[in-house]
């Protein structure tokens, strides 16, 4: 372990405003991003997509349940799995209790999976969750927004996160490969819908409240002994549990 450095409360103030410098250029820097964000073009969404949900049958469409701006968290949970995610799971903790406030900014956002509904909504009861959690089984939905791929690893003129090839993905070994996660965004428009934006892998890590916490902490993420970042990560209700579950 490498050891802190040590120094006086002048040498600290020192350091630390001009670290304040940087951290204030990386908000600007942000800012911009965001503003980028919302001047990619709108491509619409031509495909008529039904998901099964806890009010029967709906369109992409009805998601949007009377607002006009959608984000879908693609949460991995694949048709044969008997629980969600670990990874996904700390995501929806962060936030569960944050869509209320979207609700306020004419924004609607819910989970999508593979998973059937009955397992989808008996694992968020479990977890305690109030989000809506919709099923896109019967559809291309988790397909056509790059979350979902072959498991059988054939389909190699597929990428992931936009550039890396299919074939290419580490996760593939892990058993998990045809599930990953990401984030959508969509716009509904005199009753037309179009997708416009979706990040993946790290992009996702802005509203992972856990780990903007630890990046704040003396020893940060502290991960790099592990044999992937996430390799710490439990349930909720798990950490105290010898062994941890799998996600299948």
């Amino acid at each position: 372990m490498t050891l802190p450095n040590i120094g006086t409360r002048a040498e600290w103030l020192a350091a630390r405003l001009e670290l304040l410098d940087a951290e204030k250029e990386l908000t600007r820097r942000g800012d911009e991003l965001a503003r980028r964000r919302r001047q990619l073009p709108w491509v619409r969404v031509e495909k008529q997509y039904l998901f099964d949900t806890g009010e029967g049958e709906r369109t992409l469409a009805d998601l949007f349940a009377g607002r006009s701006q959608l984000l879908v968290y693609h949460f991995m949970f694949g048709p044969n799995w008997s629980e969600g995610c670990p990874g996904c799971s700390l995501q929806a903790d962060s936030f569960d209790r944050t869509i209320i406030h979207l609700d306020q900014r004419d924004v609607t956002m819910l989970c999508a999976s593979r998973g059937p509904l009955a397992q989808l909504e008996a694992y968020k009861r479990r977890m305690g969750w109030t989000f809506e959690w919709v099923s896109s089984l019967r559809n291309d939905f988790n397909y056509d927004f790059g979350v979902s791929f072959p498991a059988d690893g054939e389909a190699d003129s597929v990428t992931y996160n936009f550039k890396t090839p299919w074939c290419m993905v580490e996760r593939r070994q892990q058993g998990i490969a045809e599930e990953h996660a990401g984030l959508s965004a969509f716009a509904l428009e005199d009753g037309l819908v179009y997708h416009t934006y979706s990040c993946y892998t790290r992009g996702l890590e802005a509203f992972n409240a856990a780990y903007q916490l630890l990046d704040r902490a003396p020893r940060g993420r502290d991960e790099d002994q592990l044999p992937v970042p996430y390799a710490w990560v439990r349930r909720r209700h798990q950490y105290h549990s010898p062994e941890p579950t799998g996600s299948r």
